[in-house]
């Protein structure tokens, strides 16, 4: 398997001076998030946006990280892995460093970015409308990038307890999480673009380069 990339260059036609993955929902696909990329105003920065590796059941277009409900397992150990080995590789393709690299993506793809984010040396990680799968790894809290989550108090997709439980989860673990409610459902304000806009330069800042 491999992925398929939707990739934004920076607007400046410079170098980037980041990156930003963003992983679709399930039965979503690259498209539907890249058009988001405008409204976070980075213009300095590649975004990036894989579509999932499996068909989703129901749509043509959707695609899955894994099964969403028969085997909820199914799946899950090829797209970690797929991500993983293509997140490792990913210097030698933008020629920027993992240290600025953000992993970021809604609802299963929030699931995703936990999941593959917490093994990874990231810039950071933002967990849109998402959860957290088991947690099995142990690390130094020093090892573990800086994570987003944001949830909507009114989603019935993805109810905010689970939200909650990530972050009570991985706040233990020793992860510096920065946690925001909205009143909103399974979906993506312009407030929370610029609250993400706002964590990305912020973690950005603590990782400059180097002179």
């Amino acid at each position: 398997m491999s992925l398929q990339v939707i990739s934004i260059l920076p607007t400046t036609g410079q170098t980037p001076t980041g990156v930003i993955v963003a992983l679709h929902g399930w039965g979503a696909n690259a498209e539907d998030l890249a058009d988001l990329a405008p409204f976070l105003n980075l213009p300095d920065y590649q975004f990036l946006f894989p579509n999932a590796p499996f068909p989703h059941p129901y749509s043509r277009e959707g695609r899955a990280w894994y099964d969403f409900e028969q085997n909820k397992s199914e799946g899950l150990p090829q797209s970690r892995q797929l991500l993983t080995d293509w997140l490792s590789g990913l210097e030698s393709e933008t020629g920027v460093p993992l240290s600025r690299t953000i992993l970021s993506g809604f609802s299963q793809g929030g699931a995703m970015t936990l999941d593959v984010g917490l093994n990874l040396p990231l810039a950071g990680l933002v967990c849109l409308s998402g959860y957290l799968h088991p947690v099995t790894q142990e690390k130094k809290a020093s090892a573990f990038p800086p994570t987003l989550i944001v949830h909507g108090i009114r989603d019935s997709v993805v109810p905010v307890i689970a939200a909650e439980n990530a972050r009570d989860i991985l706040t233990s673990l020793g992860v510096a999480v920065q946690y925001q409610e909205f009143n909103m459902g399974h979906e993506v304000i312009p407030a929370v673009l610029n609250l993400m806009r706002s964590f990305v330069l912020q973690v950005m800042s603590l990782e400059s380069p180097k002179a």
